[in-house]
């Protein structure tokens, strides 16, 4: 924080509101105008997230021809402090996120308490700084409440404290990146958040849906090709905790390196190819292994090749696509190989390591016509076991969600999309309904639950989609909303979901309705 106040103050002391603004301003494409990047008529590298860019239209700001008060301003169009100079720019805002719901028959309460604070700002076109942070008490429908009690952290926000008696939960959370571009064909980026490699809404490959993480991407621009190598730590959560015996050591860590390789084949076609390696900062018996600097390696495939040999670490290769078939519609898809031996595909007698996932889907902008209506439908379908590995401390996991898909594995999945946009106002409608195999019991791994070890697999052949106990799940929300301030996304929200889940054992049937004032661009996948 000491750091962090530096900085604000250093900016401040520096600044002249009232130069000339001649420096553009850089700022992250949102889930609202990425859009542009596909209904563009050249092809951009749109599946590595978050992307930067130039807003070339704040650079300077026209002399209104109404005189706005301060609090109008503020309110509406710009951000709480702004410090423009010829030299950088600064934007601080305040990010609140103030729900309150009711369940469908009254019985309980929802409710959001969240209070966050970023800042933004950029030195010339080559500096890009970041920050942001949360503090939050909430209250939550039953089955977010369960499943946060189960993991011990909510979804994508981390670990929980008890609040109100235990009826409710404190936690925090804060994300940074740092982007430097010395030359234009080279960014490199230490962050501290989340990335997304896909061009869809869910992703098979590498997803935002869990907690912050440190990470350190190298990115090269040559051509049509776009080449991104990058290191991360995760936490294991499930380990034990040494934090009491052993002075805050906290949770075991695992790295991993990803490489991801997007190639732009024509302005409608482009070809993406992923691999990635997990391994675990010390095993199961303590003995530390640390950072493998023979990963450093930035050659695509060169290191997974090797683990088909027989090494110990956790590999996964991915292929992303995508095909501009009409000037706004596009086709896309993934595929992953966690594990698999080629005889035993082509016996087709369903090995349980035979483990692969597909994702398939296709979004319009501008349908019928219509400016700003945009959807999207998905099929995604993961087969048992993939992503999971012989221990916690290796699979494809970081604090207790998957690196991937919400739904861990054994799924499939078909979800629908539509959002519109008129003015200040915004309308999103979502549909989802999800066939999965769960486990009757703890001591039961039929591939649904990656945080079991694959070796507890239930049969070694005859494994299919759906295997276990299954499982039908629908998830339906409507959300509309008017956007106060674009600048950070302050917004009056209203919200109903519906969620249905029911197999064997259990049968739920949940109506949420939310109403609050929200901000910022942060995304929460709910939809499980």
């Amino acid at each position: 924080m000491k750091h962090f106040l530096w900085i604000i103050g250093t900016l401040l002391l520096f600044s002249n509101a009232n130069a000339q603004e001649k420096v553009p301003v850089i700022v992250p494409y949102n889930y609202l105008d990425i859009r542009e990047l596909y209904i563009d008529s050249l092809n951009h590298h749109t599946s590595l997230r978050p992307i930067l860019h130039i807003d070339t239209s704040a650079m300077y700001t026209a002399t209104p021809t109404v005189k706005r008060s301060w609090v109008h301003r503020k309110l509406f169009d710009e951000h709480l402090l702004e410090f423009r100079n010829e030299d950088f720019n600064v934007f601080i805002d305040f990010l609140p996120d103030f729900q309150v719901g009711k369940t469908k028959d009254g019985s309980r309460t929802t409710w959001v308490n969240t209070r966050g604070a970023s800042i933004q700002a950029n030195i010339g076109t080559k500096f890009y700084f970041e920050s942001y942070f949360y503090e939050n008490q909430a209250k939550f429908p039953t089955y977010l409440d369960q499943y946060i009690r189960k993991q011990d952290i909510v979804p994508g926000q981390g670990a929980i404290k008890d609040y109100s008696n235990g009826k409710a939960f404190d936690y925090n959370n804060a994300s940074a990146l740092l982007s430097y571009t010395p030359i234009k064909y080279l960014t490199i980026d230490m962050g501290y958040g989340q990335n997304f490699i896909g061009d869809g809404y869910r992703s098979l490959i590498l997803s935002d849906i869990q907690f912050s993480y440190p990470y350190l991407k190298l990115t090269g621009h040559l051509g049509k090709v776009q080449y991104t190598s990058m290191w991360a730590q995760f936490m294991d959560k499930h380990s034990k905790n040494f934090a009491a015996a052993y002075d805050d050591l906290g949770y075991y860590k695992k790295w991993g390196v990803f490489h991801f390789l997007d190639w732009n084949v024509s302005k409608k076609i482009s070809i993406g190819f992923f691999d990635a390696v997990i391994w675990p900062d010390a095993d199961s018996s303590g003995r530390k292994r640390g950072f493998d600097w023979s990963y450093m390696n930035p050659i695509i495939f060169l290191r997974s090749a090797e683990f088909s040999e027989g090494s110990s670490d956790n590999a996964l290769m991915g292929l992303n696509a995508k095909f501009k078939l009409f000037p706004k519609t596009t086709i896309y898809g993934q595929f992953v190989l966690d594990e698999f031996k080629l005889n035993e595909v082509l016996k087709g007698k369903g090995w349980w390591a035979n483990k692969q996932a597909w994702q398939l889907g296709v979004k319009a902008y501008d349908l019928f016509k219509v400016n700003k209506l945009d959807v999207l439908a998905e099929y995604n379908a993961v087969r048992p076991y993939t992503y999971s590995y012989k221990s916690t401390l290796i699979n494809y996991e970081h604090y207790n969600q998957s690196l991937a898909h919400p739904l861990g594995a054994n799924f499939q999945e078909i979800v629908g999309i539509a959002t519109y946009r008129l003015k200040r106002w915004y309308g999103r409608g979502e549909l989802m309904y999800s066939k999965y195999g769960d486990d009757p019991d703890a001591n039961t791994n039929y591939g649904h639950d990656i945080s079991k070890p694959y070796t507890t697999h239930v049969n070694e052949y005859g494994n299919y989609i759906g295997q276990g106990l299954k499982t039908d799940l629908i998830y339906a929300q409507g959300t509309i909303a008017y956007i106060f301030n674009p600048k950070y996304n302050l917004r009056l929200e209203t919200s109903l979901a519906y969620r249905k889940l029911s197999n064997d054992q259990v049968k739920t049937n949940d109506v949420i309705f939310s109403i609050g004032l929200r901000s910022s661009f942060r995304k929460f996948y709910y939809d499980f």
